[in-house]
């Protein structure tokens, strides 16, 4: 029987964690052909997060925590979890319930099927309006810029076969941008177009950094082409200031006498030059960061503990425990401090690519 590893990041999600695992656990069990686990790994909630999902893990093993010794952010922390996962495939989903645990069997089947990845797309969303389209133009800059294939309103949800684990893994990236990673390896897919819901409890972690930190390493993973727009521009530039200096060298001496540059032109040159100047030298600061993160391999996170990873994944638990065995059961859990594991090497899939309409997504 295979098994199919369900992977949720968490911070501050006490009002959501304990429905996710339930819708979770409610699909998998009507699938009723796969074992199964379901990793959540939290990024040290200050609320009651932690604490609810020890309670479920006390009456449900086949629920495994991981508690991070601090906040390692959203882009390396479900990478590592998602290294941890031991299934035949790992799905990846939030806990904010934007990602719909119902749309599960469609991505298996397409699994099934032959593809060894499946990208849940975004056809709609709920979201912010303004926020939306401004996805989607940088969704689209990114697939302008870069020279591969990039998924427009792809997020991560998704199903990914063990080679596609196995292959994310090998290429150690101590910062790494999944959907990037996920494109950049090519291997055949399908996806799953859903009508994506909005959050109902809780608030969104990003601001405006988290944001732009995303968008900035999407595009100096994926692109070169900022570092040649430079290069570029001081051609241009240089260009300019040539043409301008032989404009006015030669309007000067057609009318030595009664032309008078001022001092304007000069003020307006020197701001407009800064300015290409500071861009360029932030935009190599990027490339430069990226590069200054990848030498200090750093692990994706450090662990304060795991809970249930000695167990093996099994069929849905459809009953749950009583609460004094829960309980006792959780007296008896216990962590300890890891580094992210050495990557392995990966397997092998076939071609082909997909697409799968999902009709009423808003669940």
């Amino acid at each position: 029987m295979k098994t199919i590893s369900v992977v949720t990041q968490c911070y501050n999600e006490e009002g959501n964690v304990e429905e996710v695992y339930r819708r979770v656990r409610s699909v998998m069990a009507s699938l009723g052909r796969f074992c199964y686990e379901h990793i959540f790994i939290d990024n040290c909630s200050a609320d009651r997060t932690v604490e609810i999902l020890k309670r479920i893990a006390a009456a449900d093993t086949n629920v495994k925590i991981i508690v991070n010794a601090r906040n390692f952010g959203h882009i390396r922390s479900p990478l590592h979890a998602l290294y941890q996962a031991s299934g035949d495939a790992a799905i990846g989903i939030m806990a904010n319930l934007k990602d719909p645990p119902e749309l599960i069997p469609e991505l298996i089947a397409q699994w099934e099927n032959g593809f060894s990845t499946v990208l849940a797309i975004k056809r709609t969303s709920q979201e912010n309006p303004v926020m939306f389209w401004v996805r989607k133009r940088y969704y689209r800059l990114v697939g302008h810029l870069s020279s591969i294939e990039t998924f427009e309103n792809f997020t991560g949800f998704g199903l990914y076969d063990r080679r596609v684990v196995d292959i994310v893994k090998s290429m150690n990236d101590p910062y790494p941008y999944f959907r990037g990673l996920i494109a950049e390896i090519g291997l055949p897919h399908a996806k799953v177009f859903y009508d994506q819901p909005a959050r109902q409890r809780g608030k969104s972690k990003n601001n405006f950094y988290t944001l732009y930190d995303m968008a900035m390493l999407g595009i100096t993973n994926l692109s070169k082409v900022p570092l040649r727009i430079v290069t570029f521009s001081g051609f241009v530039s240089a260009a300019l200031c040539t043409l301008a200096g032989l404009g006015y060298l030669a309007y000067k001496l057609l009318y030595w006498n009664r032309f008078s540059v001022g001092i304007a032109p000069l003020v307006i040159g020197i701001f407009f030059f800064s300015s290409v100047q500071l861009i360029s030298v932030g935009i190599l600061g990027e490339y430069i960061g990226a590069i200054h993160t990848q030498v200090q391999r750093r692990p994706l996170v450090v662990e304060r503990e795991r809970i249930n990873f000695e167990h093996e994944p099994g069929m849905p638990n459809v009953r749950e425990r009583s609460l004094p065995a829960a309980e006792k059961h959780a007296d008896m859990i216990a962590g300890n401090i890891r580094l992210s594991p050495p990557h392995p090497a990966p397997g092998n899939a076939p071609d082909g690519v997909g697409v799968f309409q999902h009709q009423g997504g808003n669940s």
